[in-house]
């Protein structure tokens, strides 16, 4: 069956009887390598429109709602732009729904984690990063805004430690940042290859422990955290990653179990994949945070 509106049947334009609200941010100016990361979040809801409102394990979402605040459009100033980001992304935090924010590249994530840190500044605040890259270079290709710079620019922010910051699936490195890591052993690594051999167990048992005492998280997803032969179509794939069922698996029980406010999926590069493999992935992913976001919501209730 096929909708009319993006995600479907779960679809609603009153923001306040929304469950998650969604914002998509097109802009991939900040790559490295190959753009095409600004195309994700229509294709996304293009093919949410043919999704049934239903988990991998039957739950169908019955009384779930998401509200789509559309784009933030592109503006070619690009300081004028992150700005735009930030005060329509803290709109949507203040509104205490859980927020799902559709890159872009990953250097969206620096407005993003500049409003988080500034709606939650009187709260425990932490951040869980998947990615194969660590993004915490201080300057590259001539700006700080690169998307290579992401985690860098959130450790500027008053309220958000090194200790605060954990990254899983990492694989590949420059030189600075090892040097930065070094610096920094308080900054938690759960490399890819330490997912494969401890298993996603071990690793949940670690997020869970390190975060017991958090009030508030911001995850994000470089879907280059997922191995190329799973995540094709974006821009710096890295061979040796995460499996689709692996990455599944963490996100769904740390949204159950860890206070997950924000999440933001980023780098799909549609134009990049071959057969939507990569969006469909992202978007299998986005609708076991929904399931993970309802079974929350039904378990309070």
């Amino acid at each position: 069956m096929k909708y009319r509106l993006p995600w479907g049947e779960i679809y609603t334009d009153q923001i306040d009887e929304a469950d998650v609200v969604v914002l998509g941010i097109p802009f991939d100016s900040a790559v490295s390598n190959r753009k095409g990361a600004a195309e994700a979040p229509d294709k996304l809801r293009e093919l949410s429109r043919i999704l049934p409102p239903v988990t991998e394990e039957g739950l169908l979402l019955k009384n779930f709602k998401v509200y789509d605040h559309e784009n933030v459009e592109i503006i070619l100033d690009w300081e004028k732009y992150f700005k735009q980001v930030e005060d329509t992304a803290s709109s949507l935090m203040k509104t205490g729904k859980t927020c799902l924010f559709i890159g872009g590249d990953h250097a969206v994530t620096i407005p993003l984690e500049t409003a988080f840190a500034k709606v939650h500044n009187n709260e425990k605040i932490g951040i869980i990063h998947f990615d194969s890259h660590p993004d915490i270079i201080d300057t590259y290709d001539g700006h700080p805004w690169s998307h290579a710079c992401t985690q860098r620019r959130a450790l500027e922010l008053k309220n958000i430690a090194p200790e605060d910051l954990t990254f899983v699936g990492l694989r590949s490195y420059m030189e600075e940042e090892l040097a930065y890591f070094q610096k920094h052993p308080e900054i938690k690594i759960i490399g890819a290859r330490e997912v494969y051999r401890k298993g996603i167990d071990d690793v949940l048992d670690i997020l869970k422990e390190k975060y017991k005492d958090y009030t508030k998280l911001y995850v994000t997803l470089d879907i280059d955290v997922l191995d190329p032969a799973f995540a094709p179509g974006t821009g710096t794939p890295e061979a040796g990653g995460l499996s689709t069922r692996e990455l599944m698996e963490m996100v769904r029980e740390i949204i159950l179990t860890l206070p997950v406010a924000v999440v933001d999926i980023v780098e799909v590069a549609p134009p990049l994949d071959s057969s939507d493999i990569t969006s469909w992935a992202a978007l299998k992913i986005i609708y076991e945070i929904f399931g993970a976001v309802y079974k929350k919501k039904m378990r309070e209730e």
